[in-house]
């Protein structure tokens, strides 16, 4: 039986940042616009670290009984190292997607119903990315729907229960966000290219092989500066707080550039979470400010 620790280590909470930066860049958004409501940003960011930790567990489920993570590199898989079995780690998914519900249909309830259509399609994306028949992680799909979900869906989802709107400066923090996110995917595949590639899992790294990996790695920095940039030039020069992100990205794409493999790419997807966090809470305050200035 895995220990409380082990736990801990599954539900990999070096990821939640990928789940706490939309919630600030939408509600920074909502600020910016004079329309905060507290109370549904706690609600939003409740539902989101929820079903950061339920993907997290569907997968080490999904990839613990399918084999393909018996010789993974990086963090403790418990279904993989035997340490849990996966009916065990499938229900604490569940449990997770369960908490992820409930807060979203408080929040449906108190915004639109068809929120609760969003937050279905969320779960179901959360799950089939490796789980099902025939996921789409294993075809390549996996930082597109990163970039929509915790994005695209996450950061606009978090204005709009605020707001009833989305303005265009929450596409812009969406855009930058979904890109910061897609990045440490992209880190985590690009580690994983030789095991993946053995097992059969056709990830995006794969596909583009390492050295195109890398390059995206990068430009995906570059698309989250430019929307700093344009956020500054279309709402408030605050915003520039929001570069705050280079201070752990630039070292992250200087190692991914400087050619790291297997264990010495750990740094980089922390240095990746470091960086999206530092974006949403540079842009956080950075809007929090100009809404005032």
């Amino acid at each position: 039986m895995a220990t409380p620790a082990q736990w801990l280590e599954g539900a990999r909470p070096r990821t939640l940042p990928a789940a706490v930066s939309p919630v600030l860049v939408g509600t920074g958004v909502a600020v910016f616009e004079h329309h905060a409501v507290w109370w549904k940003a706690f609600l939003a960011l409740v539902v989101a670290l929820a079903l950061q930790v339920a993907v997290n567990y569907a997968n080490d489920y999904s990839d613990g009984v399918r084999g393909t993570d018996a010789d993974r590199v990086g963090p403790l898989r418990l279904v993989g190292s035997g340490a849990a079995s996966p009916g065990a780690v499938k229900a604490a998914a569940f449990a997770s997607f369960a908490v992820a519900a409930v807060a979203g249909l408080v929040l449906a309830a108190a915004t639109a119903w068809w929120l609760v259509v969003v937050g279905l399609v969320c779960m179901v994306a959360a799950w089939y990315y490796t789980g099902g028949r025939n996921p789409y992680g294993y075809h390549g799909l996996g930082e597109v729907m990163v970039f929509v979900f915790f994005g695209l869906v996450a950061v606009l989802g978090t204005t709009y229960v605020q707001t009833l709107a989305v303005p265009w400066p929450a596409w812009l923090g969406a855009i930058g966000t979904g890109s910061l996110a897609s990045a440490i995917l992209v880190a985590n595949n690009l580690r994983d290219i030789p095991t993946d590639r053995e097992s059969g899992k056709h990830t995006l790294a794969v596909l583009l092989g390492d050295q195109r990996s890398r390059l995206l790695f990068v430009l995906l920095l570059v698309v989250a500066a430019a929307s700093v940039a344009g956020l500054m030039v279309g709402s408030t020069g605050w915003a520039v707080l929001g570069f705050a992100f280079l201070a752990s990205g630039m070292p992250a794409a200087r190692t991914v550039l400087g050619g790291a493999h297997g264990r010495d790419l750990i740094p980089v997807l922390q240095g990746a979470g470091v960086a999206e966090l530092l974006y949403a809470v540079g842009l956080f305050v950075g809007l929090l400010v100009g809404s005032s200035a």
